[in-house]
């Protein structure tokens, strides 16, 4: 292409042309001196509906045929709505000028749909395949053939009209402008002129293109980072739709076929309705209205699916019969219909605040959607209702720069792009802050927890202990502490608190605090339980929380009281509590007592629902059973959150073990908690 554009670019036609006999009576073209030069074989063809391969020859009588002019599809010239066969014929007689080499060729700018190009009944050459098994192309691009032979003969065109489609027009079909003959080095210039024309109209897209896919690139980037945000792979959508549907045109002048360029065509201008819909969902933060995001992603099967269907017909349109026009129309028509839902979710939007970006997607949203529901409905069926109003809104431009036209549906589609662009880049913003707030919070949260998290444990006289702490996110609900007596008795608590991030670390905070002051004043865990649970009543937000608070006696006596925990595991074997109400639900709750003494030897193990809930890809939780055997090993407590990180973190999970050792035997501890090594990071 680049080729052929700095050919056409710096080649100019030529300017000497062969004169045209000027006579209309005579119905053979006479072209007088065909030199450096192209003669238009305007005037008037003889034509024809239906085929038959002896109209190639030059001795064929076409005097009875009927006359009509190349300059204008047959369609308006009497044969509206035609589709199928038909043949142009015209005499032509080339006068060479002197020292020509008597060489010409024949350049055919614009015919609809596959043709033949016969010289004195010998094929010179065709642009794509006529029926039994037709192929032509989606866009139509010039093409030349060679004059063999004598210069004085019979040019005979065999046009082909595939069947009309839902927004076909009556007025098409056969040539659109009349030939041109001449030597072929000038012919050669005239065709690189007419793809020149093409690319220059289409300037302005080409440069769009470069902007189009950098933001497309940069969306589909934000998107990867954080998939929740979906706002950004519609727009990436949105934007590259409408290139891809040009590249099927003509905008890098591939001649796609037929079959091919509107199967892909309809359900990717389906694709691209869709996508505006959805932009205009989450731009007009209508994502958690469930009924808006439920009806349109009906809409959008709905659109996409008419759209596939309809381009599947494609491949068997050559032959297509009045049903399956038919259905080409009702789907057609189905398409348009899902078209009005802008206007709802615009409605729906409107009656949001919004800033002034998002204002003005939402105003250039509707009024391309007018312009496109008012010209496609026009489209629809044209040929039987004769509106004009398509070609009004499709063909005239508003204004011309350099020779690109800007029609109201390209200017209002930029404006569209721009206001895109600007929100996208003012929700970038937004979110830049939000996220900095939040890391703000997560960080006052961490300071919070490395408060509530011993760094180290105490030694306890013939214990071992191991703990481990893995927040799901960074900031998570679980707490742990153990707390000395002076009369050797060790208060240990562990539990879970509803929530995640500064408000799920302000109600663990409350919970210590609580607990810590009022361990000073008993040694009951029942008591104690009561007096947090008093605490925390009407001050978690309708949250709450389950915890397990027991003693440790120096003759290896364990008191125990449960408040909506789960049970803890002695020696493997779940050790039964009363289960009680959780924390913070209603202010007179009471909490029992359990004691066991606990031999040499006995490890004691308590655990967060974070453990028994971990989820693997397939949708299983680890569950009793798991749970079960793997207390049964007798794990450490980083070997026991180990097997469910591994398995599948869902959830945080602590784990702490006690084990009663042998006298004289030396007591150990052992922390484990990641979030204590990021915090001193």
């Amino acid at each position: 292409m680049i080729i052929v554009v700095f050919r056409a670019a710096a080649v100019q036609p030529a300017q000497t042309f062969a004169q045209s006999s000027k006579s209309d009576l005579n119905k053979t073209k006479v072209i007088l001196g065909v030199g450096r030069g192209a003669a238009d074989i305007d005037g008037g063809w003889q034509f024809h509906e239906g085929d038959d391969l002896r109209w190639a020859q030059p001795t064929f009588d076409d005097s009875n045929w009927e006359s009509v002019t190349a300059d204008a599809p047959w369609g308006s010239q009497g044969h509206a709505s035609y589709a199928g066969f038909a043949w142009y014929r015209r005499h032509v007689d080339i006068v060479p000028s002197a020292g020509t080499t008597f060489q010409y060729r024949i350049l055919i700018p614009h015919v609809e749909d596959a043709y033949e190009v016969y010289w004195n009944g010998k094929l010179m050459g065709r642009y794509g395949r006529l029926p039994p098994h037709p192929d032509w192309y989606y866009s139509v691009f010039p093409r030349s053939f060679p004059l063999l032979g004598s210069a004085v003969g019979v040019l005979a065109i065999r046009v082909w009209k595939a069947p009309l489609e839902a927004f076909s027009l009556s007025e098409s079909g056969g040539l659109y402008f009349p030939p041109l003959v001449g030597e072929p080095d000038t012919i050669s210039l005239y065709e690189d002129s007419i793809i020149w024309s093409y690319v220059r109209g289409d300037l302005f897209d080409y440069s769009l293109i470069l902007l189009r896919t950098f933001i497309a690139v940069l969306c589909v980037f934000l998107w990867t980072r954080n998939r929740r945000e979906k706002l950004f792979i519609w727009v990436a959508i949105f934007i590259v739709t409408p290139v891809a549907l040009d590249i099927l045109q003509h905008l890098f002048l591939i001649p796609f076929s037929y079959a091919f360029a509107r199967c892909v065509n309809q359900p990717l201008y389906a694709l691209s309705n869709i996508s505006l819909w959805f932009l205009l969902i989450w731009v007009l933060q209508l994502n958690k209205n469930y009924r808006v995001v439920k009806w349109t992603r009906i809409f959008a099967w709905v659109a996409f699916g008419a759209g596939l269907a309809d381009g599947l017909l494609a491949y068997a349109w050559g032959s297509a019969t009045p049903s399956m026009q038919w259905a080409d129309g009702v789907l057609a028509a189905l398409i348009l219909l899902v078209e009005v839902l802008p206007f709802a979710l615009i409605f729906v939007g409107m009656r949001r605040k919004l800033d002034e970006s998002r204002l003005a997607v939402a105003m250039a949203a509707f009024l391309l959607q007018v312009l496109h529901t008012i010209a496609d409905t026009s489209a629809l069926g044209q040929r039987f209702t004769h509106w004009s109003v398509y070609a009004n809104l499709a063909d005239r431009p508003l204004f011309t720069i350099q020779g690109v036209n800007f029609q109201a549906e390209r200017v209002v589609s930029l404006a569209l792009f721009a206001s895109i662009v600007f929100a996208v880049y003012r929700h970038v913003i937004d979110q830049q802050a939000r996220r900095t707030a939040l890391e703000q919070e997560l960080q006052s949260a961490r300071e919070i927890q490395r408060v509530l998290i011993p760094e180290t444990l105490p030694s306890l006289e013939g214990y071992a202990i191991t703990s481990a702490y893995t927040p799901a996110q960074e900031v998570g609900g679980d707490f742990f502490q153990i707390l000395s007596n002076l009369d050797g008795s060790t208060i240990v608590a562990l539990g879970d608190v509803s929530g995640k991030g500064l408000k799920a670390a302000m109600n663990v905070s409350m919970i210590v605090g609580s607990m810590r002051t009022e361990a000073g004043n008993t040694r009951s865990p029942a008591l104690i339980l009561g007096a947090i649970n008093r605490c925390l009543t009407g001050r978690m937000q309708g949250g709450f929380a389950t915890g397990i608070v027991l003693r440790l006696d120096l003759d290896g006596t364990v008191t125990f009281a449960n408040a909506g925990h789960l049970p803890p595991f002695l020696n493997g074997r779940e050790f039964m509590l009363d289960p009680s109400l959780p924390l913070g639900l209603i202010s007179k709750s009471d909490y029992g007592e359990v004691a066991v003494k606990l031999q040499i030897g006995d490890r004691l193990s308590l655990y967060t629902d974070g453990l028994l809930e971990a989820r693997n890809s397939d949708g299983d939780l680890y569950g009793f059973d798991r749970l079960h055997s793997l207390f049964a090993t007798g794990p450490t407590a980083q070997q026991a959150s180990e097997a469910a990180v591994k398995f599948g973190q869902d959830d945080d999970i602590t784990v702490l073990t006690l084990t009663r050792l042998a006298a004289g035997e030396e007591s150990t501890t052992l922390l484990v908690a990641p979030i204590l090594d990021s915090v001193n990071d």
